[in-house]
């Protein structure tokens, strides 16, 4: 026995197991192939309804005549009964056959039989003792079927009332006693149904009109969605048309930057004009220019890469490496991309700190940092890079700072959303740091940037070590 079983009460998991078949039972209700909504709302309680009056009619004429000894007059209340039993049992099997309506009108004819059938065998007043069925029937007509039956209902309900008094007259007339007190109700009996009848009409007509708003709301609801979705369609396409002219304007400048690093390198050809006198030396620089220029190249792949990743991402090739020496590496290109006004200082840690990250995005994204560090310093300045281990985490940080014009508080706010930029049209994709902050916030690293106008920028990266968790 599975013991989460064992441990709960005997009470507790029959009331479970009850509820549980009550819930199916409802849901198995519900199914009821109806197309109109309102009557598919109403289709549980009225089977509901025929269930009961199935089962507890025959069980109450049981009990009556084990118990009682029923006279000959009200045989035909039996009868009346047993057909009430017959229609709605009838009457269940329409509506799992989707005849609503049909259903329910066949039972209100049983009711109002039903209560003629009384009338005729006990008169009104033995059988106004119990009204049930009168106040059943006028409510079940009013609810599922509208105002046109309720007053039809209650109109059938007065001509079997005025039966019902003369049955007591004509008992009355019999007995020796005068009629007419027999019918000293019907004034009061007539009141009061008129009344319930017009509460009835009332809330009906009330819900009814509420449901037809509904239903106008929920059409200019649907309306109003769709229209919107046509706009949103429209402006999407609209945006992609937008991106698309960004991206297609910005791929220039971000190759210009991996270009200046290869004409950097390839102004190394100007030895061949003035040899040194070892040709060695110059054979060793031609071939560092070669190698610098085959990895910009390189990188020009990753950088494709990097402009598809918002609409096609590639899977990441992310490895163990050092990041002092990645920074090492990467200083030829670095000092390459900006011109000999600006000074470049970079701080590689003595010990080694170990990243788990894709390198080639990681480089092409401190490298585009540093390009836009460029832009920022028209005039020359100063670049550093450094990293070192935080004292407080498991984590590394790497700065890169520059003494450029600047950033206000509502640019950083926004430096890091996607095709947000403040260089002129055509003169990037705003597409970097976007791309960046993605990058290190899937490594389980961060940015953030401090800035003030007129007083440089600088860019923290945070990363976690190789072998510890993400923060």
């Amino acid at each position: 026995m599975n013991p989460s079983v064992a441990r709960v009460p005997l009470p507790e998991r029959a009331w479970q197991r009850l509820r549980g078949v009550v819930c199916a039972g409802y849901a198995w209700l519900q199914q009821a192939p109806i197309d109109d909504g309102i009557d598919r709302r109403n289709a549980p309680t009225m089977q509901l309804l025929f269930v009961i009056g199935a089962v507890t009619l025959p069980l109450n004429w049981w009990w009556t005549l084990s118990h009682i000894q029923v006279r000959p007059s009200y045989l035909p209340l039996l009868v009346s009964d047993m057909v009430i039993v017959l229609l709605s049992v009838i009457g269940g099997v329409l509506i799992r056959r989707g005849h609503f309506r049909l259903a329910v009108k066949l039972y209100l004819g049983s009711l109002l039989l039903a209560v003629l059938v009384g009338m005729g065998a006990v008169g009104f007043h033995s059988f106004s003792l119990d009204q049930t069925w009168q106040v059943l029937v006028l409510v079940v007509g009013s609810l599922v079927l509208g105002r046109r039956t309720l007053w039809t209902v209650f109109c059938l309900l007065l001509l079997i009332f005025l039966f019902g008094f003369w049955v007591d007259a004509q008992k009355a007339i019999v007995a020796g006693n005068p009629p007419e007190p027999a019918f000293r109700y019907l004034p009061g009996v007539t009141f009061s149904y008129l009344l319930i009848t017009l509460v009835l009409d009332r809330t009906i007509t009330a819900l009814r009109q509420s449901l037809a708003e509904s239903q106008r709301r929920g059409e200019e609801l649907q309306r109003e969605m769709a229209e919107r979705a046509r706009m949103q369609e429209q402006l999407v396409h609209a945006q992609k048309m937008e991106a698309t002219g960004r991206l297609a304007g910005g791929v220039a400048h971000d190759f210009n930057n991996l270009l200046s690093v290869v004409l950097g390198f390839a102004g190394e050809r100007h030895r061949l004009d003035d040899p040194h006198p070892d040709p060695r030396v110059d054979s060793r620089a031609l071939a560092d220019a070669l190698e610098g220029i085959e990895d910009a190249a390189e990188r020009g792949v990753t950088l494709l890469r990097k402009l598809l990743a918002f609409g096609r991402p590639d899977p990441e090739a992310p490895e163990v490496f050092d990041v002092g020496t990645a920074l090492q590496e990467l200083q030829p290109m670095l000092r390459r991309l900006f011109p000999s006004g600006v000074a470049l200082e970079v701080a590689a840690p003595e010990t080694p700190l170990p990243v788990f990250i894709d390198r080639g995005q990681l480089e092409l994204a401190l490298l585009n940092i540093a390009s836009n560090a460029r832009d920022a310093m028209p005039g020359g300045g100063t670049f550093r890079i450094a990293a070192w281990r935080d004292a407080d985490a498991p984590s590394l940080l790497i700065e890169l700072a520059d003494s450029g014009h600047g950033m206000d508080e509502q640019t950083q706010r926004q430096v890091f959303e996607p095709f947000f930029t403040t260089k002129p049209a055509a003169s990037g994709t705003g597409l970097g740091l976007a791309v960046t902050h993605s990058l290190l916030r899937a490594a389980g690293g961060d940015i953030c940037v401090r800035s003030a106008p007129g007083r440089g920028a600088a860019f923290v990266i945070r990363l976690p070590l190789a072998g510890q968790p993400k923060t």
